[in-house]
């Protein structure tokens, strides 16, 4: 396994006090203590393929000159623009009663460059929560990485490092790193590894191998991390390509699908029961998928490190959704037939919520 591009990142750590169980009121009320009532945080966590965010400019050949000016896209500034803004909404929705500065991290996949990063937090729509910034450039051939913004108030970074995916007897393969962030959340220690695992290109079966060995991966980084502090909380989170029920999430990675199944050392999927629901984050051929996982380690399950899982949700709300033609309710997706439509994301993002008590 290879590791490159260690950053370690040292920032103040801010611990913000929630309000009470029964309600989970935000972080910025000031609720009096009732008897009897635990006082609680909650934290979001968030997962957006953002859909091949490019800036315009050609800096990576033949595979980055769809999204130039010169391109079959013919991607300019307005059109950049127009995705900084629909996307910067697309997050700034993702608040709730007890999180209104949205969710504490966001991984994101398919982006170009740090740039393009930084000019989507500056974006007005979500610029006041101050979201910073880690990112990595991977080796992919088409020039995508994945990243991971964050909120300084409720996650303090300790420590990054980025892992090669890497096939035997098949040197010439690249697609994107995962990375891995070390840091405090709420005050207790998590690892987020964010993964865009290898696309189902040449067919789901035959190509199946390369997602088994992406779950590989990111199962030895969790291993490893473990054995450095065993009640550490583990989120393994990204596009994977696959559908929980799949051999790379529920064999390889060993992501159940009910909590009671859940052994220590082990991996609970809380979406595997969404798409047996009928609810998706991608859809092909009119079958829903659901790639865009959020998967938790047994430590957040049962609270070992202080925080704790209380539910996860596909965030397919219907501003996100193509409002009429053939792919009415389908994600309203930045191109449609080779026509720019000026929408979001062909995904939906995904997001879970944890909790810890405040002392």
């Amino acid at each position: 396994m290879k590791r490159k591009g260690i950053l370690r990142l040292l920032l103040p750590a801010v611990i913000i006090a929630g309000g009470v169980a029964s309600c989970f009121m935000s972080a910025t009320a000031s609720p009096k203590d009732e008897p009897g009532k635990k006082r609680m945080q909650m934290f979001g966590v968030a997962f957006y393929n953002l859909e091949n965010l490019f800036d315009t400019i050609n800096n990576n050949g033949k595979y980055d000159l769809e999204f130039s000016p010169q391109g079959k896209n013919n991607w300019d500034g307005h059109k950049y623009r127009s995705k900084l803004r629909n996307l910067s909404y697309a997050i700034s929705q993702m608040t709730t009663p007890t999180t209104p500065m949205g969710p504490a991290v966001i991984g994101c996949s398919e982006i170009e460059n740090i740039t393009v990063l930084q000019d989507l937090v500056k974006q007005d729509a979500i610029k006041d929560w101050n979201l910073q910034v880690i990112h990595h450039d991977s080796p992919d051939r088409r020039g995508v990485d994945v990243s991971l913004l964050y909120n300084p108030r409720f996650f303090r970074p300790i420590n990054v490092t980025n892992h090669t995916l890497v096939i035997p007897d098949m040197p010439w393969f690249k697609t994107r790193d995962q990375m891995c962030v070390v840091g405090l959340l709420g005050g207790s220690r998590v690892a987020v590894i964010v993964n865009h695992w290898p696309s189902r290109r040449g067919g789901s079966q035959q190509s199946s191998y390369l997602r088994e060995a992406a779950a590989a991966l990111s199962r030895s980084i969790a291993d490893s991390l473990l054995q450095v502090d065993p009640k550490m909380g583990i989120i393994v989170m990204g596009d994977l390509n696959d559908d929980p029920s799949d051999k790379s999430c529920a064999q390889t990675l060993g992501a159940v699908k009910n909590p009671a199944d859940c052994q220590p050392g082990g991996f609970y999927n809380p979406f595997w029961k969404k798409l047996d629901e009928g609810i998706g984050s991608y859809i092909y051929r009119g079958q829903w998928d659901l790639f865009d996982q959020i998967i938790i380690n047994h430590n957040l399950l049962v609270g070992a490190g202080g925080l704790e899982f209380r539910s996860a949700q596909v965030l397919n709300k219907e501003f996100l959704k193509q409002q009429d033609g053939q792919y009415r309710g389908y994600p309203h997706r930045t191109f449609s037939g080779g026509a720019w439509t000026n929408g979001y994301s062909d995904h939906f993002p995904t997001e879970i919520f944890l909790v810890k008590e405040v002392k």
